[in-house]
């Protein structure tokens, strides 16, 4: 067997005794019906699109709510398309991991299309200008990481390629913002037609990050004569054009070769995961777990599909923002920071395995129960205290879940503003002393102690990509395990970077603690868990 619509029709019994949950539609038929009258694209390839949202609208057209499929672009890495997508017919194997061991697959078949944005397809890219354009779309949403809508770098000054965008203007530009920016000017000019563009990716008022960049996209031509002043105001009308915020949370780590082997077994072929050169992991299947949570500003111009029906929820943006702040900020997201600097120091390669060590528990319980809760809002909608329960008592330790400290670690800098620097500005709301927190600088110092890449064995390791990997092992040069005096004053001028943290760690109160954690950490081998052990106690 083979996943392809071919195979899916010829090898049907055969699947289903593999246990697939196949679909019960025309697959052939819903990829035509959303070529001609798309209703929603999506920039992002990635495996939470294919293993959450996509299954979100599989689930509406299984229950006849919905006619059409989704649209996928991609914008940085096409080899997704080439490598996964095409080859399989958009299809994707969806693989649920439960924590008694157990797996439930589903073929996923929603996903109707894939085109290449990065400059290497025209034809891609004028198909998606003439999908823009269509009366039926109703929203173009995204799964980019948080990185992905920053046209600046760590210094404040716009990025190479966005100040490329500005010039060059809509016709030769890259950055996903500016595609994004593209496709509505299309849309715009082809009669300031209603869209809501929906940030799905787990960052903080995600919504506010991509409406912010795509008028600094849309401000740039203007100023250079790509496009006239009604485009800003297009896109500053809200009732022609939405941001709505959301708070997504389902754990899809990268694709596990036990599963492809496990899959094989069944029959199943060609399920092997990929590297792409740009570093994406990838295979035409996508192993999670199975609790998932989407909560979504409902504020949509155009309409859009019955997700409701599919689980999602829908609230105003304070119900939002609570929850996204309790998940980003307290619950989940600050847990597995430290859990995947700690994880690489101590040599894990699961995170699961990490929540049988008695230590990195009551980092994360500390994190969670006492130093986050207590400053963090309760949504309503989803109870702070029992989304904590679960994630430590259920979903970390879920040993079938094959995520990894490693791919946790990736692109923290790009997170700690919000997991991290978020907690400390409620502290500093409430009138509440840093003085006694003890798990959060904690956390900073071991991503400190990570930076250098060598673990409490004192054996080097790989750093996982990061955007500001290179500068801030460059300002930590020349520390040395084994000699915390090497550090010297590097620390400071990194804890009161606001662009980092969000807030200057030294004014926060904490900035001392995390330095002194950090030259602890450094003393020697074993060094990093006898300062855990000793903070904890």
């Amino acid at each position: 067997m083979e996943l392809s619509i071919k195979s899916l029709a010829q090898d049907r019994a055969q699947f289903k005794q593999a246990g697939v949950k196949l679909p019960s539609f025309d697959i052939a038929a819903l990829q035509e019906r959303t070529r001609r009258s798309p209703v929603w694209l999506h920039f992002g390839a990635g495996n939470i699109f294919r293993g959450f949202i996509a299954e979100l609208q599989q689930e509406l057209i299984e229950k006849g709510l919905a006619s059409c499929g989704i649209q996928t672009l991609s914008a940085y890495d096409g080899a997704i398309i080439d490598k996964v997508y095409r080859p399989h017919d958009c299809l994707t194997l969806g693989v649920t991991l439960l924590p008694d061991g157990r797996t439930e697959l589903e073929a996923i078949a929603s996903v109707t299309h894939g085109f290449k944005l990065n400059g290497t397809a025209p034809s891609d890219e004028q198909e998606a200008l003439r999908l823009a354009v269509s009366p039926t779309l109703q929203m173009i949403s995204y799964t980019i990481t948080e990185k992905g809508y920053a046209l600046r770098g760590i210094d404040g000054k716009y990025t190479e390629l966005a100040l490329s965008d500005f010039e060059q203007g809509p016709e030769r530009c890259r950055h996903a913002m500016s595609l994004t920016a593209r496709l509505m000017l299309a849309r715009y000019q082809a009669g300031a037609l209603p869209i809501a563009l929906v940030s799905m990716d787990n960052c903080s008022h995600n919504g506010d990050k991509l409406k912010d960049a795509v008028l600094t996209v849309a401000r740039e031509w203007v100023r250079r004569g790509f496009a006239d002043d009604g485009f800003v105001s297009y896109l500053e009308d809200g009732s022609k054009v939405s941001f709505p915020w959301t708070m997504i949370d389902k754990i899809t780590p990268r694709p596990d070769p036990e599963i492809a082997r496990r899959l094989k077994v069944l029959g199943i072929e060609g399920m092997d995961p990929v590297k792409t050169a740009r570093g994406s992991f990838i295979a035409p299947f996508v192993n999670a777990e199975k609790p998932q949570y989407l909560v979504v500003e409902d504020d949509f111009p155009a309409g859009r599909p019955q997700l409701e029906k599919a689980g999602v929820l829908f609230t105003g943006k304070k119900g939002v923002d609570l929850c996204e702040r309790m998940k980003v900020t307290t619950c989940l997201n600050p847990l597995h920071t430290a859990l995947a600097v700690f994880g690489c120091l101590l040599g894990y390669t699961r995170i699961s395995a990490e929540m049988d060590d008695p230590d990195l528990v009551k980092l994360v319980k500390k994190l969670g129960y006492d130093e986050g809760l207590p400053v963090v809002d309760d949504p309503k909608i989803l109870s702070p205290r029992a989304f904590l329960t679960e994630v430590i008592e259920q979903r970390l330790p879920n040993k079938c879940l094959p995520d990894s400290p490693q791919r946790i670690a990736t692109d923290t800098s790009q997170k700690v503003p919000v997991r991290f620097g978020e907690t400390l500005k409620n502290y500093k709301k409430r009138g509440m002393s840093t003085q006694k927190l003890v798990a959060l600088p904690l956390a900073i110092a071991g991503w400190m102690r990570y930076l250098l890449g060598v673990d409490d064995c004192g054996k080097q390791f790989e750093i996982s990509d990061d955007p500001q990997k290179d500068a801030l092992q460059k300002a930590l040069s020349g520390t040395i395990l084994g000699e915390p005096g090497s550090l010297g004053e590097k620390l400071h001028p990194i804890l009161s970077n606001q662009q980092i943290f969000g807030c200057d760690l030294c004014e926060a109160g904490i900035g001392e603690k995390v330095e002194g954690y950090v030259r602890s950490m450094l003393e020697g081998e074993g060094a990093v868990r006898r300062t855990l052990r000793q903070a904890l106690a």
